[in-house]
């Protein structure tokens, strides 16, 4: 039977410290990205293994992480799985584990505590996704370390990872632009959530800057007051094109739009927002913002384990920028003059 693998035997291998080896395998700041996959990679080769119940026993961690979304949002937006299995990647890197708890409208509205902190299970919550103030409020009051991930409320000094939704919507309602569209509309609830509203007020400023009417016809709501899919309903005088808050929406308006007789892109042009299967999955396949959801989860991941290591740590906000996808399902209208 070979010895067992100690820390001391990875640094002798690599030609680092020992302390260098416990930072990296520990997910302690101090080691560059590079080094520390190095060293896990050799520990990994070399057999080492892990005892992750006595570092939680010694050092009064459990090493889990909660993940608390609303229910709506993983039951009718597969964008969110998306970021979900993201993060479970990331945290793996750091030898943290994920428990997600999808809270129900019920629990959100009548502030029920979530189990994993009933269980005190986990060192620190992601918020993946709006949820209601005063349910945010009951967590904070736990005084567990908390960030939020896709949505901002200003109300709640902690770290805050969005992607730039009013950039991404006023370049993709520039592009329909720049194809000779002046008739835009806008599908979803801006008062929902406030990546809705962010997209929104994108979409607005590019249609102010190039001086084109805002026909309130054409803005549709989505969903209602708790963020609930609600089916679409179209005017009887239809714009050109329009901007989706996501590519779910814009899969089901173009699915309504042909049931109406409607051709897409001929008649109307269709663009959405995150670049999920949706987008793929329609005829057309649609135009959209990617939202660079590796990116959102490792400023994440980076957040919440800084800040259960140094709850004293500075609050930030970032910003993460995307990029628009170009397929099919916008009509170029200067090429048909």
């Amino acid at each position: 039977m070979g010895k067992n693998i100690t820390m001391k035997d990875i640094a002798k291998q690599l030609g680092v410290s020992t302390v260098t080896v416990s930072k990296a395998l520990s997910g302690k700041e101090g080691v560059s990205r590079d080094v520390r996959e190095l060293i896990k990679k050799t520990a990994d080769e070399m057999g080492y293994r892990y005892n992750t119940l006595g570092k939680s026993m010694r050092e009064g961690k459990s090493y889990n992480i909660g993940i608390l979304t609303a229910e709506h949002f993983m039951h009718e937006s597969a964008f969110y799985s998306k970021i979900y299995q993201a993060l479970i990647k990331e945290m793996m890197r750091f030898d943290y584990f994920a428990i997600l708890e999808i809270i129900s409208g019920h629990d959100e509205r009548s502030l029920v505590m979530p189990h994993i902190l009933r269980k005190n299970e986990v060192d620190g919550i992601i918020f993946l996704g709006q949820m209601q103030s005063n349910y945010i409020k009951m967590i904070d009051s736990t005084g567990i370390p908390y960030i939020f991930l896709d949505f901002v409320d200003d109300a709640f000094n902690v770290d805050t990872i969005i992607s730039d939704n009013v950039y991404g919507s006023y370049e993709i309602t520039k592009y329909l632009i720049s194809n000779g569209h002046k008739k835009i509309g806008f599908i979803g609830n801006q008062f929902a959530t406030t990546s809705i509203t962010d997209r929104y007020i994108g979409f607005y400023k590019a249609m102010l800057e190039n001086k084109l009417e805002i026909n309130e016809e054409w803005i549709i709501s989505d969903r209602d007051e708790y963020g609930n899919f609600i089916d679409l309903k179209l005017p009887k005088n239809l714009p050109t094109a329009f901007v989706c808050n996501c590519d779910k929406i814009a899969y089901e308006l173009i699915l309504l739009l042909k049931k109406s007789g409607v051709s897409v892109p001929d008649d109307v042009s269709v663009v959405g927002y995150d670049n999920y299967v949706y987008s793929v999955l329609s005829d057309p396949q649609i135009t959209t913002v990617e939202v660079n959801v590796d990116a959102m989860s490792e400023m994440a991941v980076a957040s919440i384990i800084r800040n259960c290591t140094n709850p004293a740590t500075k609050s930030s906000r970032k910003i993460i920028s995307g990029k628009i996808i170009i397929r099919n399902s916008v009509s170029n209208l200067i090429d048909k003059k």
